[in-house]
């Protein structure tokens, strides 16, 4: 059984902010279908904020001080990985496409739901038993052999209970506590991010903070597939500064590749990222922020681009001062997604401190 997420001595987080979280993670948020779970996170952050507005795709962003000229955008994206509805056999077994970078290897055996008009309907990831497997020539699962089964008969009792071609799926999990350390569950990636920046409005707002800005509290649809929802809104906000949070590998468990991934760490800081989309003042002025507050914090290389909604900010408008602030994440894209609660905190606080750095009216170009 999952243990009860508890809050820790001294820990920045209140009962009702973790079990905000305990709700916006285990509620299904899939690329395109984001509706449900934006609605949980307007409805946590709306007291700590003077307005908001939502856009075509479904992006929402909340405001604190919008009538100011300067823009500050602090942002996550809302979507996870899923699965569509492909094809249906005369047997009525399920066969998808992916929405996302969903991982065909840990789909056996995993319960999901399959979102209809209807409501949700159960359904699991078949595969055949060990016993009756050719050990010799074993097939591994692959998109084109994993399948549903959801315990009908044939294809019209499959579409008797509103399931068709184009029905979005997601795996059933629920976030749980690991050693009192980690955060676990599916989805961390991102709206572990959407919680830490919805986090970062309440505390502005409870320690009396006033920033000489307008900051925009985004949270974007649509990233699994290509950043659509930053590249949307980025125009419609045309901002002057963007700090994004996403996540990255943590590289400590078996199988992984330091020289191929970077030595990185959950339990030891946020990640601050070097590449071409990184505005090279701006994460000057974050790392000023980690050292004068006394937050420990790691670097990664990104090479031509982050492959984060950074990319889409910082070529937008003629060009937008990005940078990025990764947390550490074990087992991307499973069910089992793991994030040290530190780093999360740490997260939250170096953003906080990073806008505390920025002036009204800074100009990023010429900062020493």
């Amino acid at each position: 059984m999952a243990k009860t997420i508890s809050k820790k001595d001294k820990s920045i987080f209140t009962n009702n902010s973790l079990e905000f979280l305990k709700t916006y993670l285990n509620n299904p948020s899939p690329t395109g279908f984001e509706t449900e779970g934006q609605k949980i996170w307007l409805n946590y952050i709306t007291p700590y904020i003077d307005d908001y507005f939502v856009d075509t795709y479904g992006t929402v962003v909340g405001v604190i001080n919008p009538q100011a000229p300067y823009k500050v955008v602090i942002e996550a994206h809302a979507d996870e990985i899923s699965w569509f509805v492909h094809y249906i056999t005369k047997d009525g077994f399920v066969y998808l496409r992916r929405n996302g970078g969903s991982d065909h290897q840990i789909a056996p055996s995993k319960r999901v739901n399959i979102h209809t008009d209807k409501g949700i309907v159960k359904a699991i990831f078949g595969w055949p038993a060990i016993h009756v497997r050719d050990a010799a020539k074993e097939e591994s699962p692959t998109q084109k052999n994993i399948f549903l089964d959801l315990g009908c008969k044939n294809e019209k009792e499959v579409e008797a209970l509103g399931v068709h071609v184009g029905c979005v799926i997601t795996y059933e999990d629920e976030l749980m506590e690991l050693n009192n350390r980690y955060f676990v569950g599916r989805a961390l990636d991102n709206r572990i991010g959407g919680f830490m920046i919805a986090e970062v409005a309440r505390l502005l707002k409870e320690s009396k903070t006033k920033l000489p800005f307008g900051l925009y509290i985004v949270n974007s649809v649509q990233e699994e597939v290509g950043l659509n929802g930053a590249t949307m809104i980025a125009h419609k906000i045309k901002p002057n500064a963007a700090i994004i949070t996403d996540v990255c590998h943590d590289t400590q468990t078996p199988m992984m590749n330091k020289v191929a991934s970077g030595d990185l760490s959950c339990g030891k800081g946020p990640v601050l990222s070097y590449g071409p989309a990184v505005q090279n003042n701006l994460l000057k002025l974050i790392i000023e922020a980690a050292k004068k507050n006394k937050i420990e914090f790691q670097r990664q290389a990104v090479s031509r681009s982050t492959g984060t909604d950074t990319d889409a900010f910082a070529y937008s408008n003629e060009g937008v001062a990005s940078a990025l602030i990764s947390l550490p994440l074990r087992y991307m894209h499973t069910t089992v997604e793991t994030v040290h609660k530190e780093d999360v905190e740490n997260v939250i606080k170096l953003i906080i401190a990073s806008l505390k750095n920025i002036k009204n009216n800074h100009d990023f170009r010429y900062l020493k």
